[in-house]
């Protein structure tokens, strides 16, 4: 009988619009929320502007080469100080000041108002709103809410350690997909979660990591990493590259796969010579915007005929099955007779993703 599995989240945390917004304030206004690479900021000047809901922020590198998170709004009369009029991050580069495109109030790298043209006011003390920043990885993240008492390093939890002897902080962006993906958030991750799906949506995937189809995946050890088919070491069309494994790798690490889900929105999938870096942005109920960072060390990137497309090619695919199967997830259980699903024995680690979203819920009184 069904009765004997475990039930995900009900249908309407995955369809409503009233659901969704009770999860925005407390897991997204409420956690550290990944939103790119440092490395997308190398100069003084250089930003990284996005959109999380009706909140809109701006990271900058500063003089000294630190970055400061502020609002995106200048302290006049509420202008975007980076315009943004496209869902997405993007990035580009302030030239000395950050100046608003209304009236040209203008402020220092560091946030502090510089000039405001034709009034002769006291700008002292008077700085640009700051959000908390915190770095790990190489990843940014930033917090919505107060985040006095919940550093960023413990609330990744066990992933961090695991991760420990990838060069995850020296990588450097070698390509980038964006997705526009028509499913729910937590559709994805528990997708992401769980390796039951992998025979019958992954064929190639399969073929190059056999045991991703064995048991349906119930066998999987991640901690250790899932090895490659004899003679694969990587995440390729081929199942090989010419690309070096980072450096500090474990002998095991240099033949298997390892993937980590740090919540809510930053998935990693590692290889030996990559990373696919995948960062969640939802953008309703029913719509999420996938940014795919595929992340090299700088000592293959800067190689003259450095070439991604092998890793780049093989992940587009597997990206492509994967959102194309969420989707249909999404628009089944719009079906009136979906009031739950199930979750498998082998999909144990998808159990997390409701309990998490539970527990976030029940701590702001949701």
């Amino acid at each position: 009988m069904l009765d004997s599995l475990e039930k995900t989240l009900p249908r309407d945390s995955y369809l409503g619009d009233a659901a969704f917004q009770k999860e925005w304030r407390a897991i997204f206004e409420q956690s550290w929320v990944c939103i790119g690479r440092a490395s997308a900021l190398p100069e003084p000047g250089d930003y990284l502007a996005l959109r999380l809901q009706n909140q809109s922020i701006v990271v900058v590198r500063g003089e000294e080469s630190d970055l400061l998170a502020f609002y995106n709004v200048c302290r006049h009369r509420g202008t975007e100080l980076v315009p943004l009029t496209q869902p997405g991050p993007i990035t580009g580069r302030f030239n000395r000041s950050i100046v608003c495109p209304y009236h040209a109030w203008s402020y220092h790298l560091d946030g502090r108002l510089r000039g405001t043209p034709h009034l002769n006011v006291d700008t002292t003390g008077v700085t640009l709103h700051t959000l908390p920043l915190a770095e790990w990885g190489g990843f940014l993240f930033v917090h919505l809410g107060d985040a006095t008492d919940t550093p960023l390093i413990p609330t990744l939890g066990e992933g961090v350690d695991r991760l420990s002897r990838y060069p995850l902080s020296d990588l450097t962006v070698g390509d980038a997909i964006t997705y526009d993906v028509a499913a729910n958030w937590k559709v994805i991750l528990e997708n992401y979660n769980e390796c039951y799906h992998c025979g019958p949506v992954h064929p190639e995937l399969c073929e190059l990591v056999p045991a991703f189809k064995q048991s349906g995946g119930s066998e999987l050890n991640w901690d250790n990493g899932v090895p490659h088919r004899d003679g694969a070491n990587t995440f390729t069309v081929s199942g090989n590259t010419t690309r070096s494994p980072f450096p500090g790798l474990s002998e095991g690490e240099k033949t298997h796969h390892k993937g980590e889900l740090f919540y809510p929105n930053l998935m990693l999938s590692l290889s030996m010579d990559h990373v696919a870096a995948f960062t969640l942005l939802p953008q309703s109920a029913s719509r999420t915007l996938i940014q795919c960072e595929f992340l090299f060390h700088p000592d293959e990137l800067y190689k003259p005929h450095f070439d991604s497309s092998d890793a780049v090619q093989f992940w587009d695919k597997v990206n492509q099955q994967d959102w194309a199967i969420c989707e249909s997830v999404q628009r089944g259980m719009q079906n009136t007779v979906f009031q739950h699903g199930y979750y498998g024995p082998m999909e144990d680690e998808s159990l997390d993703i409701r309990d998490y979203v539970s527990r976030k819920l029940s701590e702001l009184g949701e």
